[in-house]
């Protein structure tokens, strides 16, 4: 169905995108293309791509010893995520297009002697960051977490006043100036509280939020399972629709065995099925072993995990379209039988444009032996279902991260790619944050709306060997990563990609069969040919040099890790993970001008420039016009612009002498150490908005270089000064296939 005040569109038209508190109140939208929207997770992540320190208190520059800079953007957005290590780095700034705000939780005047101390904590101020959008260290065993969504129209940074354990990561949207798809005008925060609608829909996560009324079709059999039977759940052919309620009601004494079956989805009689998975990954729990008799093992929004007297309701509530047929299988897997299942659908009309959306799709994939140096993958989408291009969003995952409760694991981070990028769009700072906890969630379960650890122990608290296997969950909402080609999502198994253990995992995401990113042309800055056919021109460019470094991809050897359980033959195999690259690049202190070739018939378009990042704080005005109109006049398209370099700082003040939780470490002063990644080769993206590209064959590009005085440290400026980078550019267009394909 369509929201109320969402207007019906065209299918030639950019989908209407839901921004701010709309995003949740217009969840439901989920399946549809983000057209003009990219997403990215920045973060406090070692710069050299270790584990250095678990990946906290790594900033890009300072300004005072109160102003640690993590987070420093420049472009119209919207920040939907914050995660920090407890109150680690409180009080925060938020500046919001140059102006601050300060905000702390109950423990950051006093962060001593806290467990003693505080059993609740809150965000302060309280109302403009109330549960459940934001949760603290008590509830989620060991972190601070923010989905309240804090929107700029120019600029936003995040800053620390202590760097003792400042761990973090943020996930913001980016929209090109000028966006005239949004729900509504994006105006900067403005310091009040968020939309009272959003808060309670949030609070009804657990809860049955699928919609009701006469426009819905219900489906509800028991269901009879005979040992390895495959049986039909549902298969309907209906005009346009979209399922918003998938539930299992089975008795609880079942619940276990009955996880491990297998349930399929296969949408419009493709030939294969979007969604195939074990029950239990797929409703967000690695098994539904629940010996403490919770009422939830996942009380997540999208999806749960409930135990009602004797029997336990999984019910999925993730928007699923389909143009005219849907078949829903059950597969036992384990050689058993299984009587009083009772499954359930809900069905409405799907008003909007199919072409629009993407089908949902959850991936199941099964990691026994992780390669040495390489990112478990979760989700490749040019490998699934018979292989890409996909468009669509990345919206959540659910994972097992060891079988044997070694939680040593959890240093991995998540990384994510995007549409052909050698950097990624998305850096966290270790499995743990990535599913909402700290501190490996303190040996402890949790379960709130948009993530969770529902199971699991370590080997030391284990009472059972079901204890062993620990998992996790993130559903992404507000906060997902669209995609117009491909999507790679992956988790560094151990700190550096050298842990032994059994991962697996479904990855949710919804995707179309098509590409909306088109790539029209690409150009070489130190290219002769690439410069006459482009027609470059840069006055003040310096003449090309050579670079062989490095992309951000993590450690680039093995460090000769004695502690892992890999040997020592296999490290004299593989050294080297990630050799350096080699290619030609140049620098300017004025302005170039190319030309690139689109798609006329164009929803607006992506820049994707590689570039050497030694040079700090790249920023620069971006105008464009027709080149083949001689009376166009240049348009103002926005500032392109990449904060810090690859020399950053890092600050664990008073360590190793100062200690968790006393006055010594928590209000120390910073203790800025000098951090150089060796990691120069770095890919960065602009996107542009429709008024100025719709109908151009051939885009005229000027880059003005923007003069960035800002010193690493307060007095100490970068080892070089800026400069604007450019190796090679990519243009992208957006488009959306014809309704009839």
């Amino acid at each position: 169905m369509i929201s109320e005040g969402v207007v019906a569109q065209k299918a030639n038209d950019i989908p209407l995108l839901p921004i701010a508190e709309d995003a949740y109140l217009q969840w439901e939208r989920l399946p549809y293309q983000r057209i003009g929207v990219r997403a990215y997770m920045r973060s406090t992540y070692d710069r050299r791509g270790e584990n250095h320190f678990s990946d906290a208190s790594h900033y890009l520059y300072q300004e005072s010893d109160t102003f640690n800079v993590a987070l420093d953007v420049k472009n119209p957005g919207i920040l939907y995520f914050k995660r920090t290590n407890f109150f680690h780095g409180s009080p925060w700034h938020y500046e919001t297009d140059g102006k601050d705000f300060i905000v702390k939780e109950t423990a950051t005047d006093d962060p001593t002697d806290i467990y003693n101390k505080y059993k609740t904590t809150k965000f302060l101020p309280q109302n403009l960051f109330p549960e459940p959008m934001t949760w603290t260290w008590a509830i989620t065993k060991g972190a601070d977490l923010m989905w309240v969504p804090i929107p700029f129209e120019n600029s936003l940074r995040i800053a620390y006043s202590r760097t003792f354990y400042g761990t973090g990561y943020y996930i913001y949207h980016a929209y090109p100036l000028g966006a005239d798809h949004l729900s509504k005008p994006l105006k900067t925060w403005d310091h009040t509280p968020p939309d009272s609608r959003a808060i309670e829909l949030l609070k009804k996560a657990g809860t049955d939020i699928s919609p009701s009324g006469s426009s819905v079709k219900e489906v509800e059999q028991e269901v009879s399972l005979a040992p390895y039977q495959r049986i039909t759940l549902a298969s309907i052919a209906d005009r346009v629709s979209s399922i918003c309620l998938l539930q299992f009601k089975i008795p609880a004494e079942d619940a276990l065995r009955f996880g491990k079956n297998r349930l399929t989805i296969t949408w419009d009689k493709r030939w294969y099925p979007s969604v195939d998975v074990p029950i239990d990954l797929f409703f967000g729990a690695g098994h539904l072993y629940n010996p403490e008799k919770k009422e939830f093992l996942v009380k997540g929004f999208p999806v749960n995990v409930r135990y009602v007297d004797d029997f336990v309701l999984l019910s999925c509530y993730w928007p699923m379209p389909f143009s005219e047929h849907v078949n829903i299988e059950l597969e036992e897997r384990n050689g058993l039988i299984f009587n009083d299942v009772t499954f359930s659908l809900k069905i409405i009309p799907f008003d909007g444009q199919f072409n629009h959306v993407g089908y949902f799709h959850a991936t199941y994939s099964d990691h026994p032996k992780p390669a040495l140096g390489k990112d478990v993958i979760f989700l490749d989408t040019d490998i699934v279902e018979g292989g890409g291009p996909w468009s669509g969003s990345f919206v959540g995952m659910t994972w097992t991260f060891t079988d044997t409760g070694n939680l040593s694991t959890l240093e991995g981070d998540p990384r994510f790619f995007f549409d052909d990028s050698h950097t990624p769009q998305a850096w966290g700072t270790g499995t743990e944050e990535w599913g909402g906890g700290g501190n490996y969630w303190g040996g402890e379960n949790m379960t709130i709306p948009f993530a969770g650890h529902p199971v699991g122990k370590s080997a030391s608290d284990a009472t059972d060997s079901l204890d062993l296997l620990n998992s996790a969950y993130r559903f992404l909402i507000a906060d997902y990563f669209p995609f117009g080609k491909r999507a790679i999502i992956g988790l560094e198994h151990g700190g550096n990609n050298t842990a032994n253990e059994h991962y697996s995992g479904v990855a949710y995401w919804y995707g179309a069969p098509h590409a909306t990113l088109i790539l029209t042309d690409e150009f070489n800055v130190c290219d002769s040919g690439d410069i006459a056919r482009h027609n470059y021109q840069s006055p003040m460019a310096s003449d090309p040099y050579w670079l062989s470094s490095r992309y951000e991809w993590g450690p680039h050897t093995d460090g000769l890790d004695l502690h892992s359980p890999y040997s020592q033959e296999d490290f004299q195999r593989s050294r080297q993970f990630f050799p350096p690259q080699g290619d030609s690049v140049r620098i300017m202190k004025g302005s170039s001008q190319f030309v690139l070739n689109l798609e006329s018939e164009n929803l607006g378009i992506m820049l994707r420039r590689k570039f050497d990042y030694q040079y700090p704080n790249q920023e620069a005005k971006v105008w464009v016009k027709n080149a083949d109109d001689p009376d166009a006049h240049w348009a103002f398209a926005g500032i392109w612009y990449t904060a810090g370099s690859s020399t950053a700082f890092f600050s664990w003040p008073n360590w190793p002498g100062g200690k968790f939780y006393t006055a010594e470490a928590e209000l120390a002063s910073t203790d800025p150490q000098i951090v150089h990644s060796g990691r120069r080769w770095r890919e960065e993206e602009f996107l542009i908005a429709r008024r100025h590209t719709d109908g151009v064959s051939r885009l005229a590009v000027k880059i003005e270089w923007v003069p960035n005085k800002k010193e690493l440290l307060p007095g100490r400026p970068f080892p070089v000064e800026s400069a604007w980078s450019e190796s090679r550019y990519w243009v992208y267009c957006y488009q959306l296939p014809n309704k009839n394909k």
